[in-house]
């Protein structure tokens, strides 16, 4: 006759909380910083730099400004665009 306690059975450890974010809902992906995104900051930094470049230099004049800012405008209308296509089919 064995005289050694039954060992207690193994409970697995349990799964770790999700991250709230900043809504209500959890979310255990990454969330987009908070406000506004990546994209944007640079399209703001890029449209300043350009407005303090056609202030300064006699070289690039209101057209040049234009021209650039609606290229610029689209490249980030665009990433925006992409970077929402992107995520459709993870719902």
């Amino acid at each position: 006759m064995s005289t050694t306690p039954p060992e207690p059975p193994i409970v697995p450890p349990p799964p770790p909380p999700a991250y709230a974010g900043l809504g209500r809902t959890a979310t255990t992906g990454a969330i987009l910083p908070v406000p506004g995104n990546a994209e944007l900051a640079i399209y703001l930094l890029a449209t300043i730099v350009l407005a303090i470049i056609w202030a300064a230099s006699d070289l690039f004049d209101a057209h040049g400004f234009a021209t650039l800012f609606t290229w610029l405008t689209i490249g980030y209308i665009l990433s925006r665009g992409l970077a929402k296509a992107s995520r459709v089919l993870e719902q």
